[in-house]
This record gives structure tokens, sequence and C-alpha cells, in this order.
């Protein structure tokens, strides 16, 4: 199998890395039956103290006055079973810290942190005082407790209220019943993996877990029926059989994603994406994930489609969950049907999970309804790019004239004058409405507005880089006289009103 390797530019380099910067690493401790000190008796004190306990720790607690907070909590007691408090009435010392786990100190005075961070460094315990980050190994995030399952949020200390207001925000999104959904997967673990197979198997199984957990309260015959349906996989999905998901990853926009888009990229193994799919679309993907760029452009050394059948074929029999990663929806001038049917032709199992096309995007982005009832009674999608690079040969160009239809020509930047040529040949007025749109959605999305006739000259103004999109049609009237006569509004979005 032949694969091109294109020359990656540093940019598309950039894209492929698996992890950006990160100011703290987010790791998630056992502290079950573990020996902690928290010197100090205030109230954020004892708040700190609650936490270590609720994770089962043996807080001891070294202060000669504890708030009232702390003395109700100690007397109480800690929930976990193995969560327990010991107060020692005087100044914390060297030989406290001896088999610790971790070291927590409330200090009002500098000397005082610094004292208790040195000491806790010398004896190799990891240590935190309170709301001094010069003295702190490691730092307690905003928590979101749906035990066991726990989601932290950190800004490294630069804003607690974003923190605060992140926290809100993941609170309303997890449903209470994610704590028993969470309980049921652990007690479903072992009898699953007994069942089905490390990878695909197991990983759709633990989708389709995902899915139920997000749409409803468990239900007394929960566990039973996904026992039966790990049963199912392991007979429909044998070993060593592999995957592939075709993925419409729309116009760039990230937030315009879908979530069983975003899901089958979580559950990808390998992610074959085109050139145009955007950095925030790929930065979805799981991060075991490996990313190849698959991408085919018009006037650039491309991977033929050919490779890229193989390249599928070649993982997905390895046992592999490919997902094939495609600007706008697969299923709109994307070769899906071709992919399908090869992929079918070989036995390997196919979905496809739609995306917003290009069209789409435009028309949101416009707030142009390409099918207003006034102007036209229907839309039409139609390629301006054949295999060969030119205009289609069996257009029909009498149907294209039709005053009352918008039309969209996808891939149309390089045939732009020919397409206007022809249009007004075959009975076009040369003063339809007309629109070219770059790099729809994106930080650098061009508009330009005028005529038909004036298309050809326009289109030089945004080069050949990037794709565009081409929309002829009287829906684009209002925006015409909006921007003003011929074309003459060139520019950014940022910068258009």
């Amino acid at each position: 199998m032949v694969v091109l390797q294109q020359q990656r530019n540093e940019k598309e380099t950039e894209r492929g890395a698996r992890m950006t910067l990160l100011a703290k690493l987010p790791v998630f401790w056992a502290l079950e039956g573990k020996r902690v000190i928290v010197a100090g008796g205030s109230e954020a004190a004892a708040w700190k103290a609650e936490l270590l306990a609720a994770c089962g720790a043996d807080v001891h607690v070294y202060a000669e006055q504890l708030s009232d907070t702390f003395e109700t909590l100690i007397a109480r007691g800690s929930h976990h079973p193995l969560g327990s408090f010991a107060h020692h009435d005087h100044a914390w010392h060297a030989a406290a810290f001896e088999d610790a786990a971790l070291a927590i100190g409330d200090c009002d005075e500098e000397y005082e942190a610094r004292a208790f961070f040195e000491a806790a460094r010398r004896a190799g315990v990891p240590v935190n005082v309170i709301d001094k980050p010069a003295f702190c190994q490691f730092q307690f995030g905003s928590i979101v407790n749906r035990s066991p399952v726990v989601v932290s949020i950190s800004t490294d200390g630069a804003a607690p209220i974003l923190a605060q207001a992140i926290r809100r925000r993941i609170e309303t999104m997890l449903p209470a019943s994610l704590k028993a959904w969470a309980e049921m997967a652990q007690r479903l673990r072992e009898r699953v993996n007994e069942r089905l197979k490390p990878g695909v198997q197991r990983r759709l199984f633990w989708e389709r877990f995902v899915d139920r957990a997000f749409r409803n309260e468990p239900s007394p015959q929960a566990e039973s029926q996904f026992i039966c349906d790990a049963d199912r996989l392991a007979v429909d999905l044998p070993p060593g059989k592999g995957h592939v998901t075709l993925v419409g990853a729309g116009p760039g926009d990230a937030a315009l994603l879908t979530l069983k888009a975003v899901r089958a990229l979580q559950a990808a193994d390998v992610i074959l994406f085109d050139d145009l799919v955007s950095d925030e679309v790929l930065e979805l993907s799981r991060r075991e994930a490996k990313r190849m760029l698959v991408g085919k452009r018009g006037g650039r050394e491309s991977c033929r489609q050919e490779d890229i059948n193989d390249m599928m074929l070649a993982l997905a029999k390895a046992g592999k969950r490919v997902v094939r990663l495609k600007s706008g929806d697969p299923m709109i001038f994307g070769r899906a049907g071709e992919e399908i049917a090869c992929l079918q032709q070989a036995g390997i199992s196919v979905d496809v999970v739609p995306g917003i096309t290009a069209a789409s995007a435009m028309a949101s982005q416009l707030g142009i309804s390409l099918t207003h009832r006034d102007c036209a009674q229907s839309v039409r999608f139609v390629t301006g790019h054949s295999r060969r690079g030119a205009l289609p040969e069996n257009l029909d160009w009498t149907s294209l004239t039709n005053p009352h239809t918008t039309t969209i020509y996808y891939m149309a930047g390089r045939t732009a004058g020919e397409l206007s040529n022809r249009l007004i040949a075959a009975g076009l007025s040369q003063d339809t409405p007309a629109t070219i749109m770059q790099s729809i959605t994106r930080k650098d999305e061009k508009r330009w507005f005028g005529s038909l006739s004036s298309l050809p000259a326009a289109m030089e103004h945004f080069g050949y880089d990037q794709p565009v999109l081409v929309g002829i049609g009287t829906v684009f009237q209002d925006a015409l006289h909006a921007w003003g006569p011929q074309g003459s509004l060139i520019g950014s979005a940022k910068s258009l009103p």
C-alpha cells in the first residue's frame, strides 16, 4: 500500500501534537488508610481536613485551638468507613511528618509557611500551604462530586472565581444519577472484561453504557441488561475486527460539532482527517488516538482516494476503531459513497455521523434563508470541480439558470470565471446577486457580495489557498444592497458589520 506523505508546514505539525502546555498536572490521589497532616485549626483548615477524610484518609490535626466548625467536624467523625480524625492539641513538629502521605498547613505569617514547607520537603512529603502558592507543591481545585465520578477544576491560582463559575456550570450539566451509573460501572467492569476483549469490543460496550447514563435513571434491571448486551457484542463483533465511522467535522467551528461526532472522536484508535479539518475539532479527539493527515486539495500533492481506502481497510482489519474525519458533511461532496462501498465490500462495518455542510453554515453566518419563500422555492448544491479539475461536463446549464432557485457551488474557486460565463451565456441575468465566502465560521472568514458578472474579478482577491463557497440567487439581493455595489467589500468577518 502506497500512501503519500505530505510535507507539513509548521501549523500542520502543531496540529498533530497530542497535548498543549499544562500549568499543572491534574492527578487524583488515593488516600484510603493513609496518614495525612493538617497544621492549623481555622475554618479553611477544617474544610481541607473534611475533604481528606472524605477520601478515607487518617487525618492528624495539629492545632492548639480549633474553630467551632473544626470541633464539630472532629466530634462528628468522617462518613467514609476508613476516614478518621486525630487531634493533637499542640503545634506541629518535625516528627509529625513521619509516614505521612500529604501535609496541609494553614500559616498566617510567611516565616511560618516557609518553615512548614521546608520541614515537609525534608521529610519527602508533598505539601500545600493554604493561600500561599509559593509554598505549594500541589493545589486543590474546585470540585464537582458525583463520586466515584469526581471533576476538579483548576486555574493555576490565577482566577479562583472563574474556577467556581466553571464548577457551577458543570454541576448543572452532570445529573445526580451519574453517581449511581458510575457505581454500576464499577460492579460491571470485571464481568464485562471476562466477556469482551480489550479494544473495539469493550469501547463500544462502554459507549452504549454512557449513552444511557446521560439519558435517564438506572433501572433495577439495568445491570442484567448490560450483561446481555456484552454477550451479544461478543458474538456480533468478534475480536480482531475493527470498525470505521465517517464523521462530519462541519465548517470549522468546533462548537458546531454534534454530540455523536464528539463521542466518535473520543472512541477512535486512529483518526484519518482531511486538510480542512480545524485544529479545534481535532482537539476534541481522544489523546491516545493516532492522527493521520490524508488531505486532498486541488493544486497540491495529495493522498489518492485509493490510498485512503486501502488505509481504512488495513486499520480496520487490524482491529482498530477508525474515524474518517471529513470537513462539512461526509455525504455531500465528501466521496463517502466510494468509501462506504469499499468498506462494505471487504466486510468492514461502517456508520456515518452527519455534520453541518458549508452551505448551511453560510446561510447561518449571513442570516439569510436559502429558501426564502419570496425569492426561492428550492435550493441546489452543485460541485464546481470535477475529477479533472474543471467544471463538470454534464451540468444542465439551462436548469441552473432558474431564477427561483438558490444554487450553492462547492469547490468553485478555480472555476468561478467559467461558471459566471456559462451561466450568463445560458440566460441567467448578469445582475443576479452572488456571494463568495471563504473559511466559513473560522477566525479568518471572508465575505464578498456582488453581481454574477463581477464574480471572476472578485475571486482574484480571495486567492486559491483556502476553499470557497459561491452562492448565486435572489436571496442574496438584500445583502448586495446592504454591502454595496459590485463586491466593493472584501475582508475579514471580524471587520465587517
